[in-house]
């Protein structure tokens, strides 16, 4: 069964660095609650899945790639509840400049039928570092492309 929560956050982040927008949504439920407070200063919202894969499609393809990796999962499972905390480092590149943005995650998922699925997002950022201009330049990249 934990085997099982740890593949549904893994296929979050490797679809993102895939450009996998299926498997991403497959990942996450109808609606999720995101929290990147603690990198963006913005208070945690429920999202659709939509909305959050528009989001990242408007501004991961704008790197060259990325490189999520994720390490240390701690499950604990109650039921068809599960909280999964791990660290998380995240990649970005564009030539040869890289953002990086490293933290530990707090991530529930739901069992619904028989699949596990992300309802809470939450990042706790421990520091980001390389080039902070990186994110504006992968957005623009992408609305040019339009």
């Amino acid at each position: 069964m934990k085997d099982q929560i740890i593949e549904t956050v893994t296929a979050l982040f490797s679809g993102a660095d895939e450009r996998d927008w299926t498997k991403v949504k497959n990942a996450l439920a109808e609606n999720v609650e995101l929290d990147y407070s603690s990198m963006t200063g913005n208070p945690a919202s429920l999202v659709s899945s939509g909305d959050i894969i528009t989001a990242w499609r408007g501004f991961l393809p704008g790197f060259d790639k990325t490189h999520h990796q994720l390490a240390d999962f701690y499950v604990m499972q109650n039921g068809s509840v599960a909280l999964v905390h791990y660290y998380g480092k995240a990649e970005h590149f564009i030539g040869d400049e890289c953002w990086i943005v490293e933290g530990t995650y707090d991530t529930e998922l739901i069992e619904t039928n028989g699949k596990w699925i992300i309802t809470k997002h939450k990042l706790n950022l421990i520091k980001q570092d390389g080039n902070m201009d990186l994110p504006a330049l992968a957005a623009a990249r992408v609305s040019e492309q339009g």
